[in-house]
């Protein structure tokens, strides 16, 4: 018997576990419920609506071939010792998993126990991240050539193996607390492919200008990224169906293809550095608990203001696009790559908190929580990278290029609803009618300055600081954008700021 052990690739088709194990004999799906990982500091309640809905939908789909999902419940190691034990298992498939510490060290003891009993554990790549990766030379080109391989067969019938399956627990005995999340996206292969071929034909045609702000965004943006971080759908899928697109756009006559061309070469573009940052937690595990340059050890550690953090956490600094992002956040679980940097560089530089706290609190909220993509984001934008530019986005004008007319700002904020247009995103300037909201918990242009001047100062005339910066870049760099050659120079410029979206 082969184990097929599901983890964030909840899906049959374009599966390469499933699909070579079935060509070795029977085989059993397994999904392991581990309750120590829920008990993590970046899970939370909404995570895991989202995963039952993939389960339930993933448990439909094996049974349509004959064997439903195995789910149980408790330690990886304990679960699989107990299978073996009862089982001739032959062999273990599951793809390579680079997610948060947690599951890392469990995958260790995984290693360790199955080479006790001598039973090989076959993982396969689940993206176009490259595992025992020696340098980032040629990256891209392998990832392009692992884009066009043909996707993976599902299988058409898998032979029953009687196997008890666990009930999967409510939310609340696992120690997760409803979170406010009234509008989450809902889980499920279906709900992917329904948006993959929304965004591809109908919804994405503005998609490289209205990624930007959060007026737009929630329609333009392909709205996978929760989906590709539980594998209902495969970045392979994606990128096909959007070269497919791209081919049948390049057919039309100029007069239909709009704005297409752009959308979907931006889109591709961001496929590539969807993996290109999960490469870097893969080759550097540490970057999800410290600085990736050393240099900026001890910079804000010890000055973490507790009320700022607060203020921040409830969407309650008094600077609106700020609160109105963070509100949206909490009740909806996602929200725009540009405001998801604006939030974490308000964070980093405005308030001068650390980066690990705000990290976890916005790990929780994202339902398309990444941690690969997360903290190489939130480092960058906390600007401890010591590789990237210092990019501190002012909270004020990016309100009024992002959302001028207070539309996104006045769904979110009720308090100011009804503040004229004019003091929008400076309500303190018509105090009268603020309702209750905050006053500023800061003077932006003096803390703005105040973390530039720190940052540049560290890095300013520092040879130390510079040659660990070329071993970062050299470890971590891109060695070209990842985006076609005809590539406008907005979306290379984009892309080399961090800006990019899903």
């Amino acid at each position: 018997m082969q184990i097929v052990w599901f983890k964030r690739d909840l899906r049959i088709e374009d599966n390469e576990a499933l699909s070579k194990a079935t060509k070795h004999g029977l085989i059993l799906p397994l999904y392991i419920l581990e309750p120590k990982l829920w008990l993590q500091s970046d899970m939370s309640y909404r995570h895991y609506l989202f995963l039952r809905a993939c389960l339930s939908e993933l448990d439909e789909s094996l049974k349509s071939l004959g064997q439903n999902l195995v789910i149980k419940i408790g330690s990886a190691v304990d679960v699989l010792e107990d299978i073996c034990q009862r089982h001739e298992v032959e062999a273990i498939w599951s793809h390579q998993e680079t997610w948060n510490g947690w599951t890392y060290q469990r995958d260790q003891e995984v290693e360790c126990f199955f080479k006790d009993l001598d039973i090989p554990w076959h993982k396969v790549r689940q993206n176009g991240v490259i595992r025992n990766l020696r340098d980032r030379n040629g990256w891209a080109a392998r990832w392009q050539n692992a884009m066009n391989l043909p996707v993976f067969d599902a299988p058409t019938s898998v032979n029953a193996i009687t196997e008890n399956s666990d009930t999967l627990p409510e939310a609340c005995s696992l120690g997760l607390r409803d979170d406010q999340s009234v509008n989450i996206q809902k889980g499920g292969r279906k709900e992917a492919m329904k948006h993959l071929k929304s965004f591809l034909y109908e919804r994405g045609e503005g998609y490289t200008r209205d990624m930007s702000s959060p007026v737009t965004a929630f329609e333009s943006c392909s709205r996978l990224s929760a989906h590709l971080a539980f594998g209902t759908v495969s970045i392979r899928e994606v990128f096909q169906a959007a070269e497919k697109r791209s081919n049948e756009i390049r057919k039309m006559r100029p007069i239909d293809k709009g704005k297409w061309p752009s959308a979907v070469r931006s889109f591709s573009g961001r496929l590539r550095w969807h993996c290109h940052f999960i490469q870097k937690l893969e080759d550097e595990p540490r970057i999800e608990f410290e600085n990736l340059h050393p240099a900026y050890n001890g910079l804000r550690e010890y000055a973490f203001d507790e009320n700022y953090f607060e203020a921040w956490k409830s969407g309650m600094t008094g600077f609106p696009l700020v609160d109105a992002c963070m509100r949206s956040l909490i009740a909806g679980g996602w929200i725009n790559f540009r405001m998801r940097a604006m939030l974490m560089s308000f964070a980093g530089y405005h308030l001068w908190l650390h980066w690990r706290r705000p990290a976890l609190y916005l790990a929780k909220l994202f339902t398309d929580y990444e941690p690969g993509i997360h903290y190489s984001q939130v480092q960058m934008q906390s600007g401890t990278t010591g590789i990237n530019t210092i990019r501190i986005y002012n909270p004020i004008k990016q309100g009024i290029d992002q959302d001028p007319d207070g539309i996104f700002i006045r769904q979110q904020i009720p308090e100011l609803r009804n503040m004229h247009k004019d003091f929008i995103h400076t309500p303190w300037h018509d105090k009268a009618n603020m309702n209750g909201y905050p006053f500023p918990i800061v003077d932006e242009k003096i803390a703005r300055k105040s973390a530039s001047d720190k940052i540049y100062k560290l890095r300013k005339n520092s040879i130390e600081h510079n040659e660990t910066a070329k071993k970062i870049v050299h470890k971590h760099g891109s060695r070209k954008s990842g985006l076609p050659r005809n590539s406008s120079k907005k979306d290379k410029k984009n892309l080399a700021q961090g800006k990019l979206a899903l």
